[in-house]
């Protein structure tokens, strides 16, 4: 069970790597288009801006989720390491129970915000519901819940493969 378990949260975390990745990859591209047919073709796209902004919002929920598991999100590595020793087990413990409030507000409150704006649409994207856009924030709760669950059943994860092998490919890139 054990194993099952932190491997279906491997394959989760690297899709929330990829989907991050993936976001800001296509913004780079999105962006300049905005700008090049405002700038150069004199009429800007109306689709650029929102477009950019909903992977924005995909990226920093998902990106955010990823982060915790690996251990480095801001939050929660800022508080921890900077206390005696004796201390950061206790305060480290603590962190991960108001993550998983923060998740379960996120996955709670995002839904519901998700089923109130479904039948409003994005004036600059008629066919794309205004809930749509806020979609990454219960899902990125969600699994924000599942990797505080993980760390509260079975430990800190960030050593695994799945997230050690992101160290390895960044230290090969520089």
């Amino acid at each position: 069970m054990k194993d099952a378990f932190l491997g279906f949260n491997d394959g989760l975390y690297s899709a929330c790597v990829w989907v991050a990745g993936l976001s800001i990859a296509v913004m780079s591209l999105v962006i300049p288009w905005g700008i090049f047919t405002r700038y150069v073709l004199g009429s800007g796209s109306q689709w650029p801006e929102p477009v950019s902004i909903l992977l924005m919002v995909l990226f920093t929920f998902l990106g955010s989720a990823s982060a915790y598991r690996a251990g480095s999100h801001i939050a929660v590595a800022m508080i921890t390491s900077r206390l005696p020793s004796g201390l950061q087990p206790l305060v480290a413990k603590l962190m991960t129970l108001l993550m998983g409030l923060v998740a379960l507000f996120m996955a709670y409150y995002g839904t519901t915000l998700v089923m109130s704006t479904w039948g409003q649409s994005i004036p600059e994207i008629p066919a794309m519901r205004a809930g749509a856009a806020y979609l990454p924030v219960p899902i990125a709760g969600a699994i924000t819940l599942i990797f505080v669950l993980e760390n509260l059943f079975y430990g800190d994860q960030s050593q695994r493969g799945a997230v050690q092998g992101d160290a390895e490919l960044e230290a090969g890139l520089e």
